[in-house]
């Protein structure tokens, strides 16, 4: 997201953080460009915006699609002028996935598993030079809890996680003292009002109750804004686990 008329970028626009993050950046002047896979639920969420006073637009792309990512990263920076910021949390491709443990993971899953951190080092090279040339800028990359927790059965999910956090951590480390805030969240537990959410809360025979697992997609949203407008830190954890 960014200010108006210099907008930031979101990738992976859902109904749970990602919207949160929308508008909690909108609310302090930041126009929005929503980028998720599929348009189906762009109309809603540019109108829920629209309604709290955000200007946005949405746009379609998979990350793992290099060339359309690139395409779509270029189509906002031509409507709004320049990319001031960017979320990157895209969510699972399948919600309903299960990973195998870290002792049955193997190269394969893992590099699948990567697929999901190599976008965001595309998304930054995209728009890193801009905000190298403004002297500001920041990059949001929300992550899991096995990242910086190890979580055995999280296998090949925990490999990308940890990879992801230390990208952000490290690139944050070079770009600090030039105006560029990086940061990582770390999210441990269910994002209410997200797919993932729905999906297991409409399963309460296979995973029970689950509301102390769940975390506050607007608490942390919240946060992501003051670590932003601060920038004296490179990390967050949230987590449901204590």
């Amino acid at each position: 997201m960014h200010q108006r008329a210099r907008p930031p970028s979101s990738s992976g626009a859902g109904p749970g953080l990602g919207m949160s993050i929308a508008h909690r950046f909108g609310r302090e002047g930041h126009t929005v460009a929503l980028v998720s896979r599929s348009d189906t639920r762009h109309s809603g969420y540019v109108a829920a915006l629209a309604g709290a006073g955000v200007e946005a637009g949405a746009f379609v792309a998979d990350v793992r699609d290099r060339e359309q990512l690139i395409a779509t990263l270029d189509a906002i920076a031509e409507r709004y002028g320049t990319i001031d910021l960017v979320y990157y949390g895209p969510g699972a491709v399948d919600p309903d996935a299960r990973p195998k443990p870290i002792t049955e993971t193997d190269s394969r899953s893992a590099q699948e598993a990567m697929s999901m951190v190599y976008p965001a080092i595309d998304v930054a090279n995209k728009v890193l030079p801009g905000m190298l040339e403004r002297g500001t800028g920041g990059l949001l990359f929300a992550g899991g809890l096995s990242a910086v927790t190890p979580m055995p059965p999280l296998g090949a999910f925990a490999v990308s996680s940890a990879a992801l956090h230390n990208y952000a951590l490290t690139l944050n480390a070079a770009v600090a003292d030039k105006g560029i805030h990086v940061a990582s969240l770390i999210i441990g537990g269910l994002i209410e009002r997200g797919d993932i959410y729905r999906s297991v809360t409409s399963q309460p025979e296979t995973f029970g109750d689950v509301g102390s697992m769940s975390l506050d997609p607007d608490a942390i949203a919240d946060t992501a804004w003051e670590m932003h407008s601060k920038g004296d830190r490179a990390e967050a954890v949230f987590s449901a686990f204590g």
